[in-house]
């Protein structure tokens, strides 16, 4: 996700919302809001089995909940119509768009016929258009669904995202290019998420028209790392996109897991110290930049690490100790972490977080 680096501060929120979102809060709640800098969004797994997005305070304490018919996956949201949207993980065929001020009514998206989702999409900057990252299984083939924004989310089009396995994508500040990552991982529904092309993935980085599809460039992973899944991406304040992460192949080799690459560059592959890269068990599940103090946050649930880079050089700021690190997002200062077993920040919650937060305003 894009962040521009402001302060989203509660009164923020607050006058955003309305006075009927506060008045609807519980005490607790309402106290855990006022107390917030910044306010997130993340999937859930409640403890009763139950799904849902809820808003967060940069404490982790949650604000208000919204319920989900099954799992989400990551989330888009856009600055400039306030609407947050939360995508079902793959192979999924709902994405549901709220208002975490409650001023609209949630809108069901469903996937077409011979499509899912893949858990992923991001908004244009004006709000207009929401673009989602879908699998044609049939046809294995990415493809990138438009809905529009400002009528209802209809399907309105779709571009190829030239690549299979396609997962998370982005878009550049202006509004003129998608960035993709397509993971390279054939799947089926018919086969649920089981991974069926292990020994001849494809995974690659694209760069497309935001407003024809047209492919501007793509970068295909080595033959020595055709087993390296490209999977999240979240852009600089200069415009360098940094991409994370898993490996396919055997347990025993340390394949780089991050790297950056711009328009008209090809990818640089990120050397980490050797520590880091056994910490993160060649897993990086999220990435989020802060663009004000420009750092890079990477998270391994299956390491149990969070990890803070310098978005400039790529050298490892901190390395923390996060059992079940899932989401990560900017946060005030420094990097905002939540994991699987309830922990956000300072908080712990009887939910299980899910792998992606989202910061909101």
């Amino acid at each position: 996700m894009a962040w521009s680096g402001e302060t989203i501060d509660r009164r923020a929120f607050l006058k955003a919302a309305g006075i009927g979102f506060a008045a609807a809060l519980s005490p607790r709640s309402l106290h855990a809001l006022e107390r917030a800098d910044a306010v997130y969004a993340s999937g859930f797994r409640a403890a009763d089995g139950s799904f849902g997005i809820a808003t967060v305070s940069e404490r982790g304490e949650i604000i208000d909940r919204v319920a989900l018919p099954a799992r989400a996956h990551g989330m888009a949201f856009s600055s400039a119509t306030g609407r947050t949207v939360a995508f079902a993980r793959r192979p999924g065929t709902f994405a549901m768009v709220f208002d975490p001020s409650r001023q609209a009514e949630p809108i069901m998206i469903t996937a077409p016929e011979g499509r899912h989702f893949y858990g992923h999409g991001h908004f244009s900057p004006d709000g207009a258009v929401l673009y989602a990252s879908e699998n044609d299984f049939d046809g294995n083939r990415g493809m990138i669904g438009l809905y529009d924004g400002r009528n209802g989310f209809r399907r309105i089009g779709e571009f190829d995202a030239h690549g299979i396995g396609t997962h998370d994508m982005t878009v550049s500040d202006d509004g003129a290019l998608l960035v993709i990552a397509n993971g390279g991982i054939e799947t089926h529904p018919d086969f649920g998420r089981t991974k069926l092309n292990l020994d001849r993935m494809e995974p690659s980085l694209v760069m497309l028209d935001a407003r024809s599809g047209a492919l501007i460039q793509k970068h295909a992973m080595p033959s020595s790392l055709s087993q390296l899944s490209t999977r999240h991406l979240d852009i600089a304040e200069d415009g360098r996109i940094w991409f994370a992460c898993q490996w396919e192949g055997a347990r025993n080799e340390t394949p780089p897991l991050a790297g950056w690459f711009s328009k008209g560059e090809d990818i640089a592959l990120l050397s980490l110290p050797d520590e880091t890269t056994a910490r993160l068990a060649n897993y990086v599940g999220a990435i989020a930049i802060n663009r004000r103090e420009n750092i890079v946050g990477l998270t391994s649930p299956i390491g149990g690490a969070s990890v803070t880079l310098d978005a400039k050089t790529g050298l490892v700021l901190s390395e923390d100790v996060v059992r079940e690190a899932a989401g990560v997002a900017p946060a005030a200062h420094g990097i905002a972490v939540s994991s699987y077993d309830g922990q956000f920040m300072k908080t712990r919650s009887a939910v299980a977080w899910d792998q992606h937060i989202i910061r909101i305003k």
